[in-house]
Parts: C-alpha cells; structure tokens; sequence
C-alpha cells in the first residue's frame, strides 16, 4: 500500500505520515522546503527502517510544479492507495483590506494544488477500483470567523470541491473524505501564549483519517469534523 501525503513535512501532514509509516505504507511526500524533506528523510529511516520513503520537492501553488510531481508519482506507482492533500496556508486578514492579488496566492496553494494533483491522480485509482482522497480542510470550510477572510473562502471551496467529487466518485470503489480540523497544535502557533491543550493535537487528527481509511468498501466517512474540547478559540 502506498501513500501520498503533500505538505507533509510539518503538522498534520508529518503527522499523517507518521501513521500510514507506522502501519506499514510506502510514502511520497512532497513539500516545498528541500531542507525540510532531507530531515524527514533522516528522521524516517532512523524510525521507521523498514518504510519505503520517496520525497519529491515542489511548490503545489505553481500548477507546473504540479504537473511534474504527479507525473513522478505515476512513474513510481500505478495507482495511489491513499492521497491526502494537506498542503495549505493561513493568513488573517479582511477581504475587503487585502492586498491585490492575496486571495489568489492562497487559493493557489489551499485549492488549485489539491485540485489539479486530484484530477491527474484520480484517474488511475478509478481504473483500479478503489483509493482514498482526503482533503484537509477546516471548520472554517463551514462558518467564518474573525480575520478569516480569503482562508475561509479557500476552505469553503475546498469542501464543495470534495462533496462534488465523493457524489461523482461513489459508484467507482474510490472514497473522498473531508477533514474538518478546529485550532490544531502546529508550528503556525509558535509564540502563542495559549496552553497547547487548548488545540487539537495533530497527532489526533492523523488518527482520525487513519480510522476512516479503515473501514470496509461498503462504508466511507465523508466528513471528520475535530474542534478543541473546550471550543473553538
């Protein structure tokens, strides 16, 4: 089994990479910093020696770059088990006071990355009958909230795009899950003052999209919703 995790070199994503290596997958993992990816590498092949690892550097935001990393992944693999596009960033701001052109930075990484790697790599799990999508969206793909702004924008289309995709894929064996993660413990939040018990911990929403990939052909979890127990901040 094998599985492709972007922007998984840090947060959710490492941590989503840490349990499909834990269980066995082989990975491609593919991020934007070389650095980053060459001490992931170092740190798997001490923990987890017996995984197949394979790093591909790429900026999701430029759709070229795109382009050459699924044409890799489909060089090395005929068809993914698992893809989970995770790649994203955040920046607060008001949509009516951001700078020209703010808007359209963030959806090329949070939206346009995960939606053409999708439809290049889709095709082939439909071919063999089965695969799983997971799209890391937010609670803010549901309710904005203050400073929200573009993200929120990015993450509500994010989730049409996954509910449009689980209604045109369910009769072809291949699953499309949405994940919903409230404030989530991650290297954004260095410098909060903020007890990190306050956050989601990343390690649980890795959790969370391990479970729902196992579960039998007959059963897909479309939504996984996780929020802090005391709430949103």
């Amino acid at each position: 089994m094998n599985a492709v995790i972007t922007g998984g070199t840090k947060g959710i994503g490492l941590a989503i990479a840490e349990i499909f290596a834990a269980n066995g997958f082989e990975l491609g993992i593919t991020a934007r910093t070389q650095s980053d990816l060459d001490v992931l590498q170092q740190d798997f092949s001490a923990r987890f020696p017996a995984v197949k690892l394979w790093t591909f550097r790429a900026d999701l935001s430029q759709k070229a770059e795109v382009l050459v990393f699924a044409d890799a992944v489909a060089k090395r693999w005929p068809s993914v088990d698992v893809l989970v596009n995770n790649a994203g960033i955040f920046q607060p701001g008001k949509l009516l006071e951001d700078p020209d052109g703010f808007l359209e930075n963030m959806l090329n990484v949070n939206f346009w990355g995960a939606y053409h790697l999708t439809r290049i790599l889709a095709p082939a799990m439909l071919d063999a009958g089965k695969g799983h999508i997971f799209n890391i969206c937010s609670v803010a793909s549901q309710a904005a909230y203050p400073g929200s702004g573009a993200y929120a924008v990015t993450k509500f289309a994010l989730l049409g795009f996954s509910k449009s995709l689980r209604y045109e894929l369910r009769e072809s064996g291949v699953k499309v899950t949405a994940v919903l993660p409230g404030a989530t413990w991650t290297s954004s939040w260095e410098g909060t003052t903020l007890d990190p018990k306050r956050f989601v911990a990343a390690s649980d929403v890795a959790k969370a999209v391990y479970h729902a990939w196992d579960t039998s052909p007959a059963t897909v979890v479309e939504e996984i919703i996780l929020r802090p127990q005391l709430g949103d901040l």
